[in-house]
């Protein structure tokens, strides 16, 4: 929310859920809150809980290796060096942008750059421009901008299913209530939250409700785009939900507009001047915007963390991310990650998942501070917990409705998405379970 300040950036997710429970907020303008306010609600927070104090901005982090013989980790980073009793990684799951390698991207003369780092100085208006990609981000900034162009030429790989999004400004009257009577912002907050856990049935539990959803996608696509031919191009073949479900009332609108070209055969080369598709048909552009999402599965503090036994998680993980309750992994003592592997939703709040997340390492923290000088996560104990979620993830949507999405790592496995109930995460993470975890005792000095 800090670095995502594309124009129309706004969260999927319905507000009331997606904030914290102990910080509850009655000046949302929206049921889908916008980046601008988003963040605004995140620094305040920071600031009234004096975390903001805490915290040391401008500082990189060069590398971290894990000292076993003092049981500390060492971090280096652009400031200096620092030790450290524990680490905890919360880079997040879709926080540093990729960019695909198109073949002469660098011979290119206008400008180029991604939504996640919107180039604001540069004005649209009156160019023509290419945008690769037709996700999330997308279907956000695309309708934003496409008064101000000359022209947009859209690239997709493959179709999305489009839902209409529901979303209003919210009213005097309710902010009022929210702030005067706080219950009934919680009793809202309970009722989206119940409401969306019912989602996990058709993704995970009973797919053969999926085609109902399919329907109504469906009839919002042929409201919004009246040409056939340009339907067809816009129908996924996959089912719905296999990959992220974008919700947008304008994006299709858009994509059927005069001055706007839907590329599918693919972006296969950059030429000085445009953009050359798959067809082998260039097309003369001024920019290029890749709205081509982020690394999931390739999370790049993972080569900057190095475990017992000196090696990178991502050389621990080759291509293919895995954590005990996406949170610890096995070689690298007192470290913790926040977003880890398979903690991702297709259908709540990652700030419910990430509130658990911080409940579990303070109870680790806990049995720390009573005498423990490191935890590490058993590896049979880390490979057990991989399995009940594999086996969990394997009649789900993701892994049987027929696309190729982000969730899957080089090794073909579902490596993102939490496969069943929040309240289900929230209950194994509900403790530490100190007895999944080698514990190193703290030398006690004896004092004469």
């Amino acid at each position: 929310w800090r670095d995502n300040t594309y124009p129309g950036c706004a969260c999927d997710v319905p507000t009331a859920l997606y904030s914290f429970s102990f910080a509850p907020s009655p000046d949302w303008s929206h049921i889908f809150a916008r980046q601008p306010e988003i963040h605004a609600y995140l620094r305040k927070v920071a600031a009234d809980t004096g975390i903001r104090d805490r915290v040391l901005t401008g500082c990189e982090l060069l590398d971290a290796s894990w000292d076993d013989d003092a049981a500390l980790w060492r971090v280096r980073t652009s400031l200096g060096e620092l030790t450290a009793q524990v680490l905890v990684a919360a880079t997040g799951a879709l926080s540093t942008p990729r960019l695909p390698d198109v073949p002469g991207i660098g011979t290119f003369r206008g400008q180029v750059f991604h939504s996640a780092a919107w180039d604001h100085d540069y004005d649209l208006t009156g160019k023509r421009v290419a945008v690769i990609g037709t996700g999330a981000s997308a279907v956000q900034f695309v309708p934003e901008i496409a008064d101000r162009v000359e022209r947009l030429i859209v690239f997709q790989r493959t179709p999305a299913w489009v839902m209409p999004r529901g979303d209003r400004t919210l009213t005097r009257p309710e902010k009022l209530l929210y702030r005067r009577i706080p219950l009934t912002q919680k009793v809202v907050r309970a009722a989206v939250y119940t409401f969306r856990e019912g989602y996990v049935l058709a993704m995970a539990k009973a797919p053969r409700l999926l085609p109902a959803f399919q329907l109504r996608a469906k009839a919002h696509l042929r409201r919004q785009v009246p040409d056939r031919a340009l339907r067809r191009k816009l129908t996924p073949t996959f089912t719905i939900t296999c990959k992220r479900v974008l919700l947008s009332n304008d994006w299709l609108r858009t994509l059927a507009r005069d001055d706007v070209d839907l590329v599918d055969s693919g972006l296969a080369e950059v030429t000085e001047r445009g953009v050359v598709d798959g067809a082998g048909t260039e097309t003369p552009v001024d920019a290029i915007i890749f709205a081509t999402g982020f690394t999931p599965t390739e999370p790049p503090v993972a080569q900057h963390l190095r475990g017992r036994d000196g090696r990178t998680m991502a050389q621990h993980w080759s291509g293919g991310p895995q954590a005990h309750l996406g949170t610890t992994v096995a070689g690298f003592p007192n470290l913790f990650l926040m977003y880890g592997p398979n903690t991702n939703l297709g259908h709540s709040s990652i700030v419910y998942m990430l509130e658990s997340q911080a409940a579990y390492i303070n109870g680790a923290l806990a049995h720390l501070a009573a005498g423990a000088a490191a935890v590490e996560v058993h590896p049979v104990a880390q490979a057990r917990s991989n399995e009940r979620i594999a086996d969990q993830l394997r009649s789900t949507v993701w892994n049987t409705g027929g696309c190729s999405s982000w969730y899957l790592d080089k090794q073909g496995r579902n490596s993102v998405m939490w496969p069943t109930f929040t309240f289900r995460y929230r209950s194994r993470t509900k403790r530490f379970d100190a007895e999944n975890y080698q514990t190193r005792l703290a030398v006690q000095e004896s004092v004469v």
